[in-house]
């Protein structure tokens, strides 16, 4: 028994779900959870490498045999509800989920759903992916959700007449939308979770040496990086907050916060506001059921495999 678990109010195996978890903070957290408060881990990656590597790293490190890896890209609604149905089938229970998972981008992209891909990946595939996860997360006697944010989040703004940015974009504007996107989500979800066991927390980690804003495919943004690393903090530094709201007995039943080095700490009054955080979770509860509904349909309306190859001859 690790010296944590003595503290949890349920004798089953405790379980988290982390994603963005093939590498730095994610995988930092996966690392504590299992060896300092004894969890089983499920990583979520989008990167089979990547996520592999990660999972033999927490088994290595933590001596542990069970971690597991879940393939998931949150640009795509229909890798999200792939790995939820997974979880689903083989868990009874999830006691932690870490929405930790982000990008930037430099220049304009879009999901494979459509989305501008910082809020796409960064807000609306954790939208989902925690929706689909809830009945989960309600059967745990003590859910926790802890939503990896940042003080960016106070340039942010949001333009419904334009909310894809296709007319106007810059990155620290899309970064700072998403970041601004997780308070207000993590706001109405405090409101919608009331009565259930269940907690919602966001944390800003501060500034991390991670690979965010490195291009995996032309490597652009690396160098900058290098040079900048001395003055990042680590990404063990960087998951400690989020690792004690996902885990501390000192934070039970405390829900709706900003974290900030383990201590509440102020948002903007944007993000404060709860009619724009009600409006906000309308806005995304709408733009990702016609996204559902479009990719449904353009499934639904392609040949099997089967059907294919019979095409063929």
């Amino acid at each position: 028994m690790s010296k944590q678990e003595s503290s949890w109010p349920d004798t089953r195996q405790r379980i988290a779900v982390i994603t963005g978890a093939s590498g730095g903070m994610g995988l930092a957290m996966a690392r504590r959870l299992a060896s300092e408060y004894g969890m089983k881990v499920f990583l979520l990656a989008r990167s089979l490498e990547r996520g592999t590597a990660a999972v033999e790293n927490v088994r290595r490190c933590c001596k542990r045999e069970d971690p597991e890896l879940i393939l998931c890209d949150l640009a795509s609604i229909r890798q999200i509800r792939r790995a939820a149905d997974i979880l689903k089938e083989r868990c009874s229970h999830i006691d932690v989920l870490v929405n930790n998972a982000g990008v930037v981008t430099l220049k304009r992209e879009e999901t494979e759903d459509g989305f501008e891909r910082q809020m796409g990946v960064n807000h609306l595939g954790h939208f989902i992916l925690t929706r689909e996860l809830l009945p989960l997360l309600k059967n745990s006697r003590q859910g926790r959700i802890v939503i990896v944010s940042s003080g960016a989040h106070k340039i942010g703004r949001m333009n419904y007449e334009d909310p894809q940015m296709e007319q106007s974009f810059t990155v620290w504007g899309a970064y700072g939308r998403s970041k601004l996107a997780n308070l207000w989500f993590m706001k109405e979800l405090d409101e919608r979770l009331k009565g259930t066991g269940v907690t919602v927390n966001a944390v800003h980690p501060g500034a991390v040496s991670t690979q965010i804003g490195v291009s995996r495919s032309t490597g652009f943004g690396a160098s900058v990086h290098r040079m900048l690393r001395p003055f990042f903090l680590t990404p063990e530094q960087g998951a400690d907050t989020a690792v004690y709201l996902a885990a501390s007995p000192e934070v039970t039943g405390c829900s709706g916060q900003y974290f900030y080095k383990r201590k509440p700490a102020k948002i903007s009054a944007r993000a404060a506001s709860s009619e724009e955080a009600r409006r906000f979770w309308a806005w995304s509860e709408a733009v990702t059921r016609a996204a559902a509904e479009q990719a449904e349909a353009s499934a639904d309306s392609e040949p099997s495999l089967r059907q294919q190859e019979k095409l063929k001859v």
